[in-house]
């Protein structure tokens, strides 16, 4: 067959190129105002990129000097250099990655903090972490001296989000800064050069396209990770890392629905039932070889039809040729290489994985050896030099020869690559950028994948192959059976990649009407085999086909199903679900909600990337986005049961109660006493509240809150007043019938002790009772007598000493706890815990020092709750009326509703020898002192006189 017109014509030389960049600018020089040398600040993403940059540039000038900047990592590089003919100071630095961090706020971010749904609409912030604060510094320190701030970021989205980082800190110190971008695609001498000649402006579509993706994943993330992680990790036991009490259960937009695939094919598997199946094969030998002819019908399940037909054929044998077919055969070379190709080709020719194959490329691209690796460009500009690039290759011992070849003109093997159909306007394809024949440094990795970007770049700009192929068709008893065969005729790109191979196999010749008999007739019998299980350069091909991720991302989302112990990889990088990754997936599949299907995050993806075109607005992006998510969130919520079912299929139950019932933790400001830890709003078994350090029993800080609240809830609201904060204000509700008519029942205060109302309202409630009759002056009559009847559960621990009687005593000790003796009743002598509020058990020491004397602990075994009862008994002030005594004088009772120092049903802000902290519930400021000897350095208990009266 003619051959000619498969093998193109070779193109016109292609004409000189500029490097391939979408935002050409004329250069800057007339946005600056005034004569002399600008001082420009250039700031690369990571500090290799910057020590690049600089050499190339500084080579001109003669070289350039290094200093070091606040961070030891983050070096200075200077030198003088021209933009334009204008003289230009350099100072070239970097960052190492996202200068700044989305976080929610501190009192959203531990994990009982509030209620998991409250996340998607919680404040969160951006901010520069304190690992970054020395690059921050110098940042800042180098801006002020600058005119320009030129951004050297990786051109993806990503980069252009990082690159306002910097330009908000920048900006931060120098509002005055002229912004200007470069856009390069390789660190090599011609692309630097060019992309300092034509700096741009940065693109805030791209970053508003990352920060919404970075609050999305943010949000849904820590809602659903929450949700599953306190529902099942103490339900079960998922003993996956060794460690199941630290185990935690994560979900990632992007993560769920990559485990998606792998459980989806891990399930066809295990519901493929193999079937039997027969077939009808016929093979003839002749001198020029043997043919195997296949059956057109392929095979059939029903045993009976197949031996019927198959003995139709062994009566009537003979084999009649009805076609003979000729044609020639072209196969294509690769499209330019991406960055997804590229990680599956590293996976099936080297068995590498995306991860470890993307950190050796970026150390390749690094080392100014391959162009940018984060692409999704398969398209080369028309500008681009390709036959420069192919040049460069001519010297190398190995495919140096074909490159030579593909340049000459007579060979006819050039070809200009094709169009894959994508374009991130950012990038070119990956391709080599510097020639090389094995560094020294350089591992088996790096040159597989160095020899890899080469041998893909040469053959993509080559001839497709080129064969002959031959289809033989015969009919023995009515039954039709074909043959091919092929016949490489040109191999072109096959010469230099050799990852393809195009195999045949020669057929004898046959020409129509020619019968003979077969060689070999038989039936054969089969079973269906189930598909197999994933490779990585299968998953990667359905995120790629999904949208899920992007090209710079995916490696990290299937590196996270490793990691959390969702998925396993074998040798031969196939993949398989885990117990726990399977049940997960199980339990959401359950509830109706496919979150482990791609289609949400597709979605999602497709939102992004309207964003950064302009069609969308980041917050319509983001409305949309978790008002669905937060409604399958709830619908998942609702339907947990489904997935403790799935979970209870492969783990046992655990004697752990589950964390997920526990309440929020509720922070309402820093402990002043500790200056370690939060104090917390607490409600106590006796359904009262308090405030306590979370540190306890390290840290006894507590501040009582009075018994006639029903409900409390820290707010997001942050008093202006007190300080050291923030101290977030608690909405109270209180009990209508323990408060005045004249007070609402609800009410937003503080307990810094800047909030009037609630100091009457808690004064209130230390002297009323739960059910006092309305007077006319917040709780008296005019002749200043108190109406009602006290009740037994008044809280009695609030009202000042002045206000106790005969028949309910309690005395507040200065170690934090509360002791109420009650005559005539069998609760004499109680003492009731500061923790938890149940009552103390009374015990008898045994031992020999202390044989004979009691003390009190608390009934739960874990608090560390002791106190002798002689004394509870010596803590009695001085002074103080005696049990029988039912009087009380006006300035003694008048001091205990102030506040005065001597009321012991009062806590004060002192703070005792032992370092125990009093705190009043309104924060007003009350000293206390030694009540057997009045000495306010200590208190009774510690009192060296104690004993001697």
């Amino acid at each position: 067959p003619k051959i000619s017109k498969f093998i193109p014509k070779p193109p016109a030389p292609s004409p000189p190129v500029s490097p391939p960049h979408p935002h050409r600018r004329v250069p800057p020089l007339a946005m600056h105002r005034g004569g002399g040398t600008i001082r420009v600040l250039n700031v690369a993403e990571k500090p290799s990129v910057a020590k690049a940059v600089a050499e190339i540039l500084s080579r001109r000038s003669g070289g350039m000097q290094s200093r070091a900047g606040r961070s030891p990592y983050n070096r200075i590089f200077e030198f003088n250099y021209a933009i334009g003919g204008q003289a230009c100071h350099m100072s070239v630095t970097s960052v190492t990655g996202h200068l700044m961090e989305l976080e929610f706020e501190d009192r959203f971010r531990r994990w009982h903090s509030c209620d998991p749904a409250d996340l998607f609409h919680a404040p969160v912030r951006k901010s520069v972490p304190q690992d970054k604060q020395p690059i921050r510094q110098t940042l800042e320190e180098e801006a002020r001296k600058c005119h320009w701030l030129v951004l050297w970021l990786d051109c993806d989205r990503e980069g252009e989000n990082i690159a306002y980082e910097v330009v908000e800190v920048c900006t931060g110190a120098n509002r005055h800064l002229d912004i200007w971008r470069a856009r390069f695609s390789a660190l090599i001498d011609r692309e630097i050069h060019e992309a300092v000649q034509h700096l741009g402006r940065p693109n805030k579509l791209f970053a508003d396209a990352v920060d919404a993706r970075q609050e999305i994943d943010l949000r849904i993330g820590a809602s659903f990770t929450r949700f599953q992680t306190m529902l099942l990790k103490d339900a079960f036991v998922i003993d996956v890392t060794g460690d199941d009490r630290n185990l935690v259960l994560s979900y990632g937009p992007c993560q769920f629905p990559t485990l998606g695939f792998i459980v989806e094919r891990f399930w066809e598997i295990q519901a493929h039932e193999p079937e039997e199946f027969w077939k009808i094969n016929c093979t003839h030998t002749s001198d020029e070889g043997t043919a195997s002819f296949a059956w057109i019908r392929g095979h059939l399940f029903d045993y009976a039809s197949a031996v019927i037909i198959y003995e139709m054929c062994v009566e009537e044998p003979m084999a009649t040729v009805q076609n003979v077919r000729n044609q020639e055969k072209l196969k294509y070379p690769p499209y330019p290489l991406s960055t997804v190709e590229l990680q599956k080709r590293a996976s099936r020719y080297f068995r590498m994985s995306s991860e470890h194959t993307m950190k050796v490329a970026e150390e390749l691209y690094q080392a100014g050896f391959i162009s940018y690796p984060r692409t999704e460009t398969d398209s080369f500009s028309p500008n681009t030099d390709l036959h420069t690039i192919v040049r460069e290759q001519v010297p190398h011992p190995v495919w140096g020869e074909y490159a030579q070849r593909l340049l000459n003109p007579e060979a006819r093997l050039w070809r200009n690559p094709s169009n894959g159909g994508h374009d991130d306007k950012a990038h070119p394809p990956i391709h080599p950028t510097k020639f090389s024949a094995g560094e020294n440094n350089w591992s088996q990795d790096h040159k597989r994948l160095y020899e890899l970007v080469v041998r893909h770049f040469l053959a993509c700009c080559s001839q497709p192959a080129v064969g002959a192929e031959t289809t033989v068709e015969i009919d023995i008893a009515g039954e039709q059976f074909n043959a091919s065969g092929r016949v490489v005729l040109a191999k072109n790109y096959l010469d230099v990649y050799r990852f393809d191979s195009w195999g045949g196999t020669l057929l004898p010749t046959y020409n129509i009407g020619q019968q003979f008999v077969p060689t070999t007739l038989t039936l054969d019998s089969g079973v269906t085999r189930p598909p197999p299980l994933l490779t990585e350069a299968d998953l990667l091909s359905c995120m790629d086909k999904a949208g899920i991720g992007t090209d710079a991302t995916m490696h990290d989302h299937i590196k996270k199903l490793l990691d959390r112990c969702y998925a396993t990889k074998d040798e031969n990088m196939h993949f398989s679900p885990t117990n726990l990754g399977e049940a997960l997936v199980m339990g959401y599949d359950e509830m109706g909600y496919e979150l482990w299907k791609p289609y949400l995050r597709s979605m999602m993806e497709a939102d992004m990337k309207s964003v950064s075109v302009g069609t969308k607005s980041k917050a319509e992006v983001l409305e949309s986005c978790l008002q669905q998510m937060k409604a399958c969130f709830l619908d998942a919520r609702v339907n947990k049961a489904k997935l403790l079912d799935a979970m209870g299929t492969y783990f046992a139950r655990s004697n752990r109660p589950p964390n997920e019932t526990q309440s929020p933790i509720e922070v309402v400001r820093p402990c002043g006493a500790c200056n370690e830890s939060e104090m917390v709003l607490k409600r106590r078994p006796t359904g009262d509240f308090m405030v306590g350090c979370r540190s306890y029993p390290q840290c006894r800080s507590v501040v009582w809150l009075p018994g006639s609240i029903s409900e409390a809830s820290v707010s997001n609201q942050v008093c202006p007043t007190c300080g050291p904060g923030p101290f977030y204000k608690i909405q109270f509700k209180f009990r209508r019938r323990d408060i005045p008519p004249n007070f609402d029942v609800d009410h937003l205060g503080c307990v810094g002790g800047c909030d009037d109302i609630l100091k009457e309202l808690t004064e209130i409630s230390r002297f009323g009772s739960r059910n006092q009759a309305a007077t006319p002056a917040r709780g008296q009559t005019p002749n200043g007598v108190r109406q009602g009847t006290p009740r037994q559960d008044l809280h009695t621990s609030f009202r000042p000493a002045g206000q106790l009687n005969n028949e309910n005593q309690s005395v507040m000790h200065s170690q934090g706890f509360r002791s109420t003796h009650t005559q005539n009743s069998t609760d004499a002598g109680q003492v009731l815990c500061t923790s938890c509020g149940q009552p103390c058990i009374s015990r008898t020491a045994n031992t020999e020092a202390n044989r004979g004397r009691k003390f009190y602990k608390c009934q739960d075994i874990d608090c560390n709750f002791f106190k002798w009862e002689d004394e509870l008994e010596n803590a009695t002030p001085r002074g103080r009326r005696g049990r029988g005594s039912g009087r009380q004088t006006p300035a003694s009772a008048s001091a205990g509703r102030r506040g005065g120092t001597q009321a012991r049903g009062r806590r004060g802000r002192g703070r005792n020898a032992d370092g125990g902290m009093f705190v009043s519930a309104t924060g007003d400021p009350v000293s206390g002192c030694c009540f057997t000897c009045g000495d306010p350095t200590h208190f009774a208990n510690a009192c060296p006189n104690r004993g001697r009266r």
